[in-house]
């Protein structure tokens, strides 16, 4: 009995070294170096140096559980300058997310980046990439989310863009593309699309109708639902144009527009001003005698319905990236099995998009949606006297919770004004709702009608 304890032993120690030993294939390592030193940057990234451990513990570099493969690249804001080498990051047939949003970048995409079999998350936003959006992009059969706004690209929008069918987010806004919009009509999962601020025309494909106006707002040439623009109806074969009265009426009609959409900024200037000058007076009145009820926390009622940004919801520093001190170590932080999955951070949960789903007595819950059309819900927890270290054992604890009726938490915040809890939301409803008999029998209840300490909330 002895000797198969020893020999069991001895077998495990050796998988736990193998594993530990594994490596990426040499040819991934030279193409991530490669990426690098054609890309000027401005943080070090430790990549290059001789001393330079596996690839798969590189900054911002993520490989399978086995270590064999690098599945996921992701620098946003790391000070990535310059154009994108091809034959680089394409040729790593096992990518399923590339991040580099919010550098530097210019010049076109390499079309290999867009013919990668299993990329399934592509964020190149909020760089200065110009030309067009490579054909190469009927590559990508296994993408999901697909963001490339505010850049410079130009040109039409790719045809392929419909055989897509596994796309949920498509953000084109904010570029200088033309052309008119492909027909979507494969696109039936599709949750979020934005092509604003562009140079599009021509009519919205009746399957991109149900998006709302904001997605198609700023293209001048758009006409057709969900815009107040109808589209004109083709002209006969020997139909003579426009007569000399009706395109004066008409410049008649756009002269007068533009006179009452200059009075209403004119309007609006004036009302901003003078509640600016209120609020001046109210605060200066308010400054020596400070209280905790001036904080704005998460005021909006359960009821209203209202959305907006997360960050706003809160006045508390702890939340602020970037703040000096203590609270520049603040980060969000993933637990269970599910965690590893998430792509985003604080920053991109303080962007979102929030809606309170409602209080209970250990805090109020929201519904935040993410840039990339992601859904989360966030309980923002009160009265909470743990420490640091006290609750983060818990919500590990927590995370690792798995049944077929429970929703785990995926993550948490921790700093001394804020605790967070993120889970996924589920549009079912709560546990409240279900013990009350509001919920379908295919309904789950959510981790976040539970407090740290096990307490129905």
């Amino acid at each position: 009995m002895a000797a198969r304890q020893t020999a069991a032993l001895l077998l495990l120690l050796l998988l736990a070294v193998a594993a530990e030993a594994a490596e990426p294939p040499q040819q991934e390592r030279t193409a991530l170096q490669a990426f690098l030193a054609g890309t000027p940057h401005e943080r070090a990234l430790g990549w290059t140096a001789p001393s330079a451990p596996s690839a798969c513990l590189w900054f911002g570099v993520t490989c399978d559980d086995a270590n064999t493969t690098v599945v996921a690249v992701r620098l946003p804001g790391v000070g990535l300058v310059g154009g994108l080498p091809a034959g680089t990051l394409g040729t790593l047939q096992s990518l399923h997310t590339l991040s580099l949003r919010s550098n530097r970048l210019s010049g076109p995409v390499p079309g290999d980046i867009f013919s990668l079999p299993n990329l399934r998350s592509l964020y190149l936003q909020n760089n200065r990439l110009s030309g067009a959006i490579p054909s190469e992009l009927a590559g990508l059969t296994a993408l999901r989310h697909l963001a490339l706004y505010d850049n410079e690209l130009s040109g039409e929008i790719p045809a392929a863009l419909d055989g897509l069918t596994e796309l949920r987010s498509v953000r084109l806004d904010g570029n200088r593309l033309s052309g008119t919009l492909p027909s979507a009509s494969g696109l039936r999962r599709l949750e979020v699309f934005n092509v604003s601020d562009n140079q599009l025309d021509g009519a919205i494909p009746a399957s991109l109708a149900r998006f709302p106006t904001e997605s198609f707002a700023g293209n001048l040439g758009l006409c057709g639902a969900p815009l107040d623009i109808p589209c004109a109806a083709p002209s006969k074969k020997g139909k003579k144009g426009l007569s000399g009265a009706a395109v004066a009426a008409i410049a008649v009609g756009a002269g007068a527009g533009a006179l009452l959409a200059l009075i209403l900024i004119v309007l609006c200037c004036f009302a901003c001003r003078r509640r600016d000058a209120a609020a001046s007076g109210g605060n200066a009145a308010n400054k020596a005698t400070p209280t905790s009820t001036q904080s704005r926390g998460f005021t909006p009622s359960p009821a209203s319905g209202d959305m907006t940004d997360l960050a706003d919801l809160t006045s508390s520093k702890d939340l602020v990236p970037g703040v000096a001190g203590e609270a520049a170590t603040r980060r969000l932080v993933f637990v269970g099995s599910g965690g590893g999955g998430n792509s985003f951070d604080l920053e991109d949960l303080l962007r979102a998009s929030a809606e309170v789903l409602g209080k209970g007595g250990s805090g109020t819950t929201y519904k935040a949606v993410l840039e990339d059309g992601a859904t989360v819900a966030v309980k923002r927890l009160k009265d909470v006297s743990a420490g640091r270290r006290e609750f983060a054992s818990a919500l590990e604890a927590l995370g690792r919770v798995e049944h077929r009726n429970l929703l785990p938490v995926r993550g948490y915040y921790f700093s001394s004004e804020e605790k967070l809890l993120v889970a996924d939301y589920l549009p079912a409803g709560s546990l409240s709702a279900a013990l009350h008999g509001y919920l379908s029998s295919q309904g789950y209840p959510s981790i976040m009608d539970y407090s740290p300490t096990y307490g129905v909330s």
